[in-house]
């Protein structure tokens, strides 16, 4: 079997796709181009294909920058054409079967740097009750790395949150319980709001943290809250809870160097998820190190 029929097996293919499966154009487009492209990278016939030239192709394309998303995207249309040959054409082997695209690099959480966090807390409120809560509860996510359902969770009451002691216990992931130190920050806030929470909450409700009904706050209305308040601080970026756990743990992991305390008061139950803040501090390092060596800096 010689290119010519080849490329005829892929427009016969593309034609199925279009009318039985009534692809939409775009779609069929980015199938045109996969098989247009297998076709461009293997020179011979197609019932010759083995898995080892699919699979280096692949690496070839990975190698010129295709990504993992793309590649994924490609296979599927490869995979899918020989499972068609197959049905269709008498075709015996599909040689992209278990063949996966290389996996996507996992995206660095998005940390604030030291002096951003301290601009983003340091922000003026008045002090009516919601900005003292609002205070206490960013300045408890940031303090002790709490997820945004932890605090949340947090009640007023049942002995979770020790003020004296400096610490708070929560329940994380797999129901997995952990207690993490409060700062004196985080502390004189929490007070503060302790003081005046009577006055916003309703007389039965549990809380800690409670919205403008008086009832438990919901995610929402914290993320809401800390997204006004970085705009307030002229952050210029949007600020999501969660950052401010990933700028806890990249501040202590840059200060401490200890990746087995930042997991424990993570709660990460594998040192892998919280190896993910070593790379952050490495493109801290790496920043310094192009501004400072005389043989980084460009001229």
């Amino acid at each position: 079997m010689n290119a010519t029929s080849d490329a005829q097996l892929a427009r016969e293919y593309l034609d199925a796709l279009k009318h039985q499966r009534r692809l939409a154009p775009a779609t069929l487009a980015n199938y045109a181009r996969a098989l247009e492209l297998l076709l461009g990278l293997h020179k011979k016939p197609l019932q010759m294909l083995e898995p080892a030239e699919v699979r280096r192709s692949i690496a070839m394309l990975h190698a010129k920058g295709l990504s993992p998303r793309t590649l994924a995207l490609i296979l599927s249309a490869w995979r899918g054409w020989f499972r068609w040959l197959a049905r269709h054409r008498g075709f015996r082997a599909n040689p992209v079967l278990g063949i996966r695209a290389p996996k996507a690099a996992r995206p660095l959480p998005k940390a604030l740097s030291v002096e951003a966090t301290q601009r983003l807390l340091d922000v003026q409120q008045d002090s009516a009750p919601v900005a003292l809560r609002d205070r206490a509860m960013f300045e408890l996510l940031y303090s002790s790395g709490l997820r945004l359902a932890e605090l949340v969770a947090l009640e007023v009451a049942d002995g979770r949150l020790d003020l004296r002691q400096g610490e708070v216990t929560v329940t994380g992931k797999g129901a997995k319980t952990r207690t993490v130190p409060v700062g004196a920050k985080a502390r004189e806030a929490l007070q503060a709001w302790l003081d005046v929470r009577a006055g916003l909450a309703q007389p039965a409700e549990k809380a800690l943290f409670v919205g403008a009904r008086g009832k438990r706050i919901s995610p929402a209305v914290v993320g809401a809250r800390l997204a006004a308040w970085a705009r307030a601080s002229g952050l210029g970026e949007h600020v999501h809870p969660h950052m401010l756990r990933h700028s806890f743990a990249s501040h202590l992991l840059q200060s401490s160097q200890d990746l087995r305390a930042v997991q424990e008061m993570l709660g990460h139950a594998s040192i892998s998820t919280t190896q993910v803040y070593t790379h952050l501090d490495f493109q801290a390092l790496a920043k310094v190190y192009d501004a400072a060596h005389p043989r980084a800096r460009k001229k």
